[in-house]
């Protein structure tokens, strides 16, 4: 009898920390787990759009897809943007801290990621002839995120091409 309750409580307590990690690298992303709307302006003009954010590959990476439409006006044609992200932990830190980015106009781009407070930051690698790219989801009130997509000729100076917020959908 006591080597069997020996066993089960060995086993308990080989069970226990199991039961309490949580997958906390992901923590910061946990809010923009979902369907999202947003409105924006910036430079190609006002509109709209939707994106999600869903685990993949047993919560070892985080894929966001975002359609959004600019109407056309007299100066531009109707404008629709697809576009696909995967986060990822690249092993040396504990959250993920890389990201990349494919878009229906043929971009590619390779992020880094910051949390600062409130907010999560993605920042490409500057490569030659290329802007660097920032993008930013800072978390408002009422489940609302602000998103800014900004560019820089030197990685410092920043200007916001486009910029929004959206609401969760589900």
């Amino acid at each position: 009898m006591k080597t069997k309750l020996f066993i089960i409580v060995a086993l308990f307590a080989l069970a226990v920390p199991c039961f309490g990690q949580q997958n906390t690298i992901w923590e910061k992303w946990v809010p923009l787990i979902g369907e999202w709307k947003g409105e924006g302006s910036g430079q190609p003009g006002q509109g709209g759009g939707t994106f999600s954010f869903h685990f993949d590959l047993d919560q070892k990476i985080l894929v966001r897809k975002g359609h959004s439409e600019y109407p056309a006006t007299a100066q531009k044609p109707k404008i629709v943007h697809d576009d696909l992200m995967i986060i990822y932990a690249d092993g040396s830190s504990g959250a993920p801290s890389k990201a990349i980015y494919f878009d229906n106009e043929g971009h590619l781009i390779h992020y880094t990621i910051t949390y600062p407070e409130k907010s999560i930051i993605l920042t490409s690698e500057k490569t030659a002839n290329a802007p660097v790219f920032r993008l930013t989801y800072t978390l408002l009130e009422n489940q609302t995120f602000h998103t800014r997509f900004e560019m820089s000729a030197d990685g410092e100076k920043f200007m916001t091409y486009l910029e929004g917020n959206s609401t969760r959908t589900e």
